[in-house]
């Protein structure tokens, strides 16, 4: 048995390639987002209860490797995969898109370390800014931003309470050049703030805001764990679980 830690499009990716090799897998999903786009194959949705839930799971279920395709930014169920593989003795490989750090025009974007310096740096660079750094992520801005008129995206509603001043989107990408285009004009956009998260379906923002001139705040992914083999790509990952599997 394979397990996948998914919720990515890299991790449904996999699944179908792993689904039409024939080879027997369950996708983990974190259950953070209320709809979910679902991979084939068989999936459980919640969390094991930490690095031993995780390892017990692993031993109980006779898994024989683990393919670690959360997002980027989800450090922790990483650092847990890595501690309860080890642990009980599963071969572990990281499948992480690209980041976005070889864009064209990521040398002039303001690269920082974390949410709170995100936060601070966009205060100082924008009055009507656009920020799309996950719910989870969002009150660390509420404070500096407080007064802004911030235009936040988000697939689930935020669960505290934001500034009377911000607006809310509901969206899912991916999202086309012209339609983030429209929407920058539409809000008077004038700073554009997110993660390094990668891949090809939020990028047009980042487009956009070279086309446009305007000023990027990107917060740098977390530190993978050490050791653990990354790729970039299912491709690369169905070829680690065939020598593994076989």
């Amino acid at each position: 048995m394979i397990l996948v830690l998914g919720g990515t499009g890299e991790a449904r990716a996999l699944a179908r390639l792993l689904d039409a090799d024939g080879l027997a897998f369950t996708t983990s999903l974190a259950g953070r987002v209320a709809r979910p786009r679902l991979p084939v194959g068989e999936v459980r949705v919640g969390g094991f209860g930490g690095v031993e839930g995780l390892r017990d799971h692993l031993r109980a279920s006779g898994t024989v490797a683990v393919v670690d395709a959360t997002h980027p930014f989800a450090a922790t169920i990483s650092v847990n995969a890595a501690q309860a593989c080890a642990a009980a003795g599963v071969p572990l490989l990281r499948l992480e898109r690209p980041g976005w750090s070889t864009h064209p025009d990521a040398d002039r974007w303001h690269w920082v370390d974390d949410h709170d310096t995100a936060a601070r740096t966009t205060a100082d660079l924008g009055r009507r800014p656009f920020l799309t750094i996950g719910r989870q992520s969002l009150h660390r801005f509420t404070g500096p931003l407080a007064d802004r008129a911030a235009l936040v995206r988000v697939v689930d509603p935020p669960e505290q309470d934001l500034p009377a001043t911000w607006t809310v989107r509901l969206s899912r990408g991916p999202y086309d050049h012209d339609a983030e285009r429209a929407l920058v004009a539409e809000h008077g956009v004038d700073v554009v703030v997110t993660k390094d998260s990668g891949g090809a379906h939020t990028v047009a923002k980042l487009d956009v805001a070279a086309e446009l001139g305007l000023p990027v705040v990107v917060v740098r992914r977390p530190a993978s764990p050490a050791g653990v083999e990354t790729v970039g790509d299912a491709e690369a990952a169905l070829t680690w679980v065939r020598s593994i599997d076989g």
